[in-house]
């Protein structure tokens, strides 16, 4: 068994150490917001925070993450959507198939706590999600505007 903080609450989950956080996190406790992309943390669509650094859950293992460590997901981003990451998400337009979307905003929200005005080059370094649908010119707009930033108005 494993007790782990998910979004501010302790769990205990019956999984082996070496079972990705990823399948606890959907399968074990229901928060299906943090999606299966890759499976070998290339893509970021499984992004959360781990004590507020963004972490591709589908290589971590249980078993390395200790009872002491916070771990949140989208769902635990905020309880309406009213985070100014999703608020700016949601004014951009910047989802269209949107299943990459909630790694992208968990990606954007650890870059604005470590650089609340992030240029152009920090966000295209920081935001190495992969969004199939290929609408980084209006993440990076998002991002800028969730850090009180002026919008380009571009759209892709």
């Amino acid at each position: 068994m494993a007790k782990l903080n998910i979004n501010g609450k302790v769990r205990d989950v019956q999984v082996e150490p070496d079972t990705p956080l990823l399948w606890v996190i959907r399968e074990h406790v229901g928060l299906t917001g943090t999606k299966y992309g890759c499976g070998v943390a290339q893509c970021g669509a499984c992004s959360v925070h781990v004590n507020g650094e963004v972490q591709r859950s589908c290589s971590i293992t249980v078993g390395s993450v200790k009872a002491s460590d916070k771990i949140v997901t989208i769902e635990g981003l905020s309880a309406n959507s009213s985070h100014p990451v999703q608020k700016a998400w949601a004014t951009v337009d910047v989802p269209q198939c949107g299943y990459c979307q909630s790694g992208q905003i968990m990606a954007a929200v650890a870059l604005l706590k470590k650089k609340p005005r992030p240029t152009d080059k920090d966000i295209d370094e920081a935001m190495t999600n992969i969004c199939r649908c290929g609408t980084y010119q209006r993440i990076r707009e998002a991002v800028h505007m969730a850090a009180g930033g002026a919008t380009t108005g571009s759209r892709s």
